[in-house]
């Protein structure tokens, strides 16, 4: 899947010209019943309806303070309530002056086991509420032409059963880290913890498995390579995620 083939919702302007009379002019001594005469001070042809911004959907105002000035990509992970491992993702884009518009997606995904959180730690099978950078990928498998910096690594072999005894194998062939507890710029295989151990780490978007996560997003991997095609580091891209209710506020 190519980037062209993720993006979507193009839209076009078209301008029609109606022609009129004598060269678009009324002939001398019949003005219209309607028409404006510069006494009026009125112009002669209306202003242009203004473009209105279109805020980033599904998500609050709250959560939108979060997300920095300079972002022009977000990726929103919605789930149903805090308590459900399954979501929904959907890639935007922001137009200057026009707001965020859909590129890709819905795609289904997966988030931890027991849910969400807004105060995630090691091992309690949840995943962080927020806004995150997404700064750097890598994987198992060579670099299908990412946009952000791509790490190739036998690091990423994933092994072993998921929560549903389904196999991990093939679940870190494409990942892109999440900039939660992490430093930004490095490999997602880096295990600095910059909030302590205790706070868990490690959070990415990675290959779905067939079940869910500890605490990362899982997709299908058509949709992970189309992020890791589109996903621009020029644009500064986040994720956006939580519960609906959460991503509301």
């Amino acid at each position: 899947m190519n980037r062209s083939k993720a993006l979507a919702f193009l839209v076009a302007a078209v301008c029609v010209a109606v022609p009129g009379t004598a060269g678009c002019e009324r002939p001398a001594g019949r003005p219209s019943a309607h028409a404006a005469s510069p006494a009026d001070g009125a112009p002669a042809h209306p202003a242009p309806p203004r473009a209105v911004f279109r805020p980033l959907p599904g998500v609050g105002p709250a959560m939108r303070a979060r997300i920095p000035a300079a972002a022009r990509q977000a990726l929103v992970v919605t789930g149903a309530t805090a308590d459900t491992n399954e979501a929904r993702v959907v890639l935007y884009e922001q137009t200057p002056g026009l707001g965020w518009h859909a590129v890709a997606g819905p795609w289904p995904a997966r988030n931890g086991l027991r849910g969400w959180s807004d105060d995630h730690g090691l091992n309690d099978l949840r995943t962080p509420i927020g806004v995150f950078r997404l700064s750097n990928a890598g994987g198992l498998l060579p670099d299908p032409g990412a946009r952000l910096p791509y790490d190739q690594d036998e690091g990423f072999t994933a092994s072993g059963t998921g929560h549903l005894g389904e196999p991990l194998d093939g679940a870190f062939d494409y990942v892109i880290a999440i900039d939660y507890n992490r430093v930004p710029g490095s490999s997602p295989l880096d295990e600095t913890r910059p909030l302590g151990e205790d706070k868990g780490g490690g959070v990415w978007l990675h290959v779905d498995h067939g079940g869910p996560t500890n605490a990362c997003i899982a997709m299908d991997k058509a949709y992970m390579l189309a992020l890791l095609r589109v996903l621009d580091a020029a644009k500064q891209p986040v994720v956006v995620m939580g519960p609906q209710a959460a991503l509301m506020s």
